[in-house]
């Protein structure tokens, strides 16, 4: 067994490497993991579009001052809508951190357009070592994130993607040093997805790409000549029961790293253990996570992509019938959305039903056939 028994998450890192900048000790994938995660807390209106290049930045230490600011406030409408119980440990732990600190944000943006299913939002920040990190934000707790999720499964490109690509190009045209991109869950994919298609002059800038528990691609990304030419400066990290990151091709390796969750909550950042430069890393994937892995690819195999899409849509419908917008939402209220969600499921036509009931059957079929994989140690 390659790692040791360390039970250290990011705010430990905070503590080992906090009070050193970039040139002292160089950007590593621990590093990566928490721009990843700063990308998920609420800057809309604190961290300015990109108008003048650089001019418009404004520092990590700033914007954290601002969040928790807002977050002691009194008025419900100012206090920011955090989507982790630790984001808070996580405002005041890169606020006075000398490493992140006087780092520069910039260009913020955050799109959420449920009409075409894009949920979109990335940052980029200048790290003081002449490098730009561009990190895109993984899926939110809206539907319509992981609607679009989903549609990776028959469209070749999602439109998150495309803006991915337009977003990499406008960073890469007002900041001339290298660039190194990254993301979480979605972010991940939205990374090397806006690598593969940017220019070539943009690829030629970039020195790393990081993709954290991010689903794959569809085969016909996998195999263009411009994910060819970026795929070994690709940075990929799975927890050791991965789900998401086990979702549709990759068409690279990746590093399994350790995790003190199980299951799905080793999705969740705050949970993978670190080094003082790195992360905590195992041998192989866990048994379930290779169930997991091979029954999807099977399912998603099983069925074209007419299937594809009118499965996700009917289940989308159900869901949307529940008059929740967001997962918090849905909690708040599930009884009342169960009941609507149920009534709406009595109105869908005979065949769409007939289609429901035939995928799900697919499933299980999938999932039945590979029942021997929780049973196998492979590397």
């Amino acid at each position: 067994m390659r790692y040791i028994l360390l039970m250290s998450n990011m705010f430990d890192y905070f503590l080992w490497r906090g009070d050193l900048d970039f040139d002292q000790s160089p950007f590593n994938p621990a590093d990566n993991v928490i721009f990843c995660q700063l990308s998920y807390l609420p800057m809309d209106g604190i961290v300015p579009a990109l108008a003048d290049g650089m001019a418009s930045g404004i520092s990590i230490g700033l914007v954290m001052d601002i969040l928790s600011k807002n977050l002691q406030s009194d008025l419900t409408d100012d206090k920011p809508h955090l989507m982790f119980k630790d984001d808070p440990a996580l405002i005041d732990a890169l606020g006075s951190s000398r490493r992140f600190r006087d780092c520069k944000l910039f260009d913020y943006v955050n799109h959420i357009d449920s009409d075409h299913e894009k949920q979109f939002s990335a940052v980029s920040a200048n790290t003081g070592d002449d490098s730009c990190s561009v990190i895109y934000r993984g899926t939110d707790f809206t539907f319509v994130g992981w609607k679009e999720d989903a549609n990776m499964s028959f469209q070749e490109a999602i439109p998150a993607q495309l803006e991915a690509v337009d977003y990499l190009e406008k960073i890469a045209s007002n900041f001339k040093g290298p660039l190194r991109i990254g993301g979480h869950s979605k972010g991940g994919n939205l990374a090397v997805y806006a690598a593969s298609f940017c220019s070539k002059k943009t690829q030629k800038r970039i020195t790393e790409i990081y993709s954290n528990d991010a689903p794959g691609f569809h085969e016909h990304i996998i195999d263009s000549e411009g994910f060819t030419s970026i795929k070994d400066r690709i940075r990929s990290f799975v927890p050791q029961g991965s789900v998401v990151g086990m979702i549709f091709e990759h068409g690279y390796d990746y590093t399994v790293i350790k995790s003190s969750q199980s299951g799905l909550l080793q999705h969740d950042l705050y949970s993978w253990q670190m080094t003082h430069n790195n992360m905590v890393q195992v041998d192989h994937i866990t048994a379930g996570s290779r169930f997991v892995d091979k029954t999807l690819k099977d399912w998603i195999g099983s069925l074209d992509n007419e299937s594809r899409e009118q499965f996700l849509s009917a289940l989308y419908g159900i869901l949307s019938a529940s008059g929740a917008k967001t997962i918090p939402e849905f909690e708040s209220d599930w009884f009342n959305a169960a009941v609507r969600m149920i009534k709406s499921i009595g109105k869908i036509d005979s065949s769409t039903r007939d289609l429901v009931r035939k995928t799900l059957a697919e499933l299980f079929n999938a999932a039945s056939k590979n029942l021997d994989t929780l049973y196998k140690t492979k590397k």
